[in-house]
Parts: C-alpha cells; sequence; structure tokens
C-alpha cells in the first residue's frame, strides 16, 4: 500500500534519548527544556525573527486573529485546507473569499481590492503546497487600507522568498508540525511575528493569558507544545536535510516521467527555494481525475484530493462563486511523496497514470 504520504519516524532510540530528560525531570509540558531547545533550533534554522511552538497547526490562526482583535470580515482563499476558514469563523469574523491565480493557485491580489468593504479588517491568505503568495502585492493592499495581513503557512516549513523565511512577511505568518509534514512533531505548529510585542501578546494568549506564576496578561487558551512532541520534533530535525534531500529527487523523477503527459504541474512563483512538500498533478478534467484515482487505488495507492471542495462551497456558508477555484479543486491530485517512496513506486504510479 502506498499513501499520499508517510510520517518519517526516527528510530525509537532516537526519540527516548530526547525524551529521557523529561522523563527525568517529571517535567511534561509547560515549556520545559526540549520545547525550548527546538524552538531555538528552528528558530537558527528558519532564521526568523521570533517563533513559538504549540500544540497543533490550527490554533496559530485562531491566536493571532485574536492577538489583532480583528473583527467583521476577514479576506480569505477558498482553495486550502478547511481550517482556513473556519478558524476565522470560531473567532466570530466572516470569510470572504476572493478567488484564486490559475498558476500559483494562491490567492489573487488583483481581486481583493473589490471585495474590501468598510467591514474589512485583514488578509487571511495560504502559500498553497508550500507555493508564496503575490506577498509584495498582498501588502501593498494592506498597507492601503490598513488591514492585517496573516499567512498560513502550514505547507510552508523551509520555504524562502526572495531570500528570507517565508515566514518573515506579513503581520503573523503561522505553521503545521502535524505528523504529515516533512517537519513533525507528531501534532504541533508555530506562530511566528516580526512585531516583538505582538509575538509577546500571542505569547500569553497561547498559555492562558499567563504573565508569571500569578499574574495575567488578558485572556487565553491552552495552545502549549507538551515536551513528549518537542521529543519528537527535535529527533525528527536531527534528518532534516536528508528528508528534504530525498523528496527532492522524488519530485525531481515524477517531473520526468510526467514532463511530456496532458497533465499540468504546479508552477512555483519566481523567487521562491521550495521545499517539496506535496507533488500536486492537474487534470484535463474531473472525469479523467476519477479515472487515475480509480485504477491507482485498484493497485492500492491512495492519492489526495487537496484541496476538495472549494472551500466557498461549504455548506454552512452563504454560497460565493468562485470559478477557478472551484475548477481547480475539481481536478487536482496530490501523488503519494514522501522521503521514503522508491524509484520503483514513482515508477509504477506514473504508469497507471500514463
Amino acid at each position: 500500500m502506498i499513501n499520499v504520504t508517510k510520517s518519517f519516524i526516527p528510530s525509537m532510540e532516537e526519540f527516548t534519548s530526547y525524551l529521557q530528560p523529561a522523563f527525568t525531570q517529571h517535567w511534561l509540558t509547560n515549556r520545559g527544556d526540549l520545547t525550548i531547545q527546538l524552538e531555538n533550533k528552528l528558530k537558527s534554522y528558519l532564521q526568523v525573527s521570533n517563533i513559538t511552538l504549540t500544540a497543533n497547526g490550527t490554533l496559530p490562526i485562531q491566536i493571532a486573529i485574536k492577538a489583532l482583535k480583528l473583527k467583521g470580515e476577514i479576506i480569505t482563499t477558498p482553495f486550502s485546507f478547511v481550517a482556513t476558514t473556519t478558524t476565522i469563523l470560531w473567532e466570530n469574523c466572516t470569510p470572504v473569499f476572493v478567488d484564486i491565480e490559475e498558476d500559483y493557485l494562491t490567492i489573487d491580489p488583483k481581486k481583493i481590492e473589490q471585495a474590501i468593504t468598510d467591514k474589512t479588517s485583514a488578509i487571511l491568505a495560504t502559500h498553497i503546497f508550500g507555493n508564496p503568495c503575490d506577498i509584495d502585492a498582498i501588502q501593498e493592499i494592506a498597507d492601503k487600507y490598513n488591514l492585517k495581513v496573516i499567512y498560513d503557512g502550514a505547507h510552508a516549513f523551509g520555504v524562502k522568498y526572495k531570500g528570507k523565511s517565508i515566514f518573515e512577511y506579513g503581520d503573523v505568518s503561522t505553521c503545521s508540525f502535524h505528523a504529515t509534514k516533512l517537519m513533525h512533531t507528531g501534532e504541533g505548529g508555530a506562530f511566528f511575528s516580526k512585531d516583538f510585542y505582538l509575538q509577546k501578546s500571542m505569547y500569553f494568549h497561547h498559555n492562558f493569558g499567563h504573565n508569571g506564576p500569578y499574574n495575567f496578561n488578558g485572556i487565553g487558551i491552552n495552545a502549549k507544545m507538551s515536551e513528549l512532541h518537542a521529543a519528537m520534533g527535535l529527533a525528527v530535525f536531527d534528518h532534516l536535510e536528508s528528508i528534504i534531500s530525498k523528496r527532492k529527487s522524488a519530485v525531481a523523477l515524477y517531473i520526468e516521467k510526467l514532463n511530456k503527459s496532458t497533465l499540468s504541474l504546479l508552477k512555483i512563483r519566481p523567487e521562491t527555494q521550495w521545499n517539496y512538500h506535496y507533488f500536486p498533478i492537474l487534470f484535463p478534467s474531473e472525469k479523467d481525475l476519477l479515472i487515475a484515482v480509480k485504477k491507482l487505488k485498484n493497485n492500492y495507492i491512495y492519492p489526495r484530493r487537496y484541496f476538495y471542495p472549494s472551500l466557498n462551497t461549504l455548506p454552512y456558508l452563504n454560497y460565493q462563486k468562485m470559478e477557478i477555484s472551484e475548477d481547480i479543486s475539481s481536478r487536482i491530485l496530490c501523488l503519494p511523496l514522501s522521503s521514503e517512496i522508491s524509484e520503483q513506486e514513482i515508477n509504477q504510479i506514473c504508469n497507471l497514470i500514463i
């Protein structure tokens, strides 16, 4: 069986060697040594101003909305994981969808201005499959209308745009360290901001509002990463360069095998150092996609329709037509990709599709 992804699992010896201090100290959560150690390693590796680790990748978006005191409408993309939309709703704001760019699959800045009203407070955009949004255009619009910018970078670990970390853009950026990600902690996430005071505010929000053991700096929730998850992250981090290198080789082989087919591949935005996180392909039609999926599943190969359906069609929202997103979501498929996928498996997948 070949799944759409396969979590990298360090050896039990590596994991327990990192975990042992937490057991020895009886310190399993509440920002122990392992969490701090992982934060410092990731801060250095990513070259970011600030980072705070969290229990998952959804909570950072909720915390960002809360810390920025957003109200009313938030402009967002219909082509993303459902959490991008539901966090807006969860924080009692209204998602206003703007369609995507056909090539890069990220929110189309040329369509943002017409969606802005006197109720608009922010733009929440997703770096799809690690492909950066048109950051410069989005920031220009945000500055013009005094809007906040949050980037959902769940897929964007290690991505650089114009020579610096993708997490250094916008008011807040977020990331996921879910087990399916190339850098993972089993469950986990992080938020980033260049603004020290905003980062500090979000830090308090992620820890019940605690400012020391007895003081409180506003309201908060429990979004802290545990030491058990940090230990997994430290063990995975040691293999990071190998993980990315192997995924890069796998992507190169996919491209070589599929380059002359009728399929379309993801176009990476110029000046981007990509991370080889996902390998999406676009079929000429949904009918073609469904035929391919059936054939793959008959051979115990399980790709996934990221992202389907288009979020503007969710049953609990008022429908807003998004022509490009709806079309793309109907015929895009992510093929199996991991650091362990073999050349033989890739050849089999490509031959079945072709």
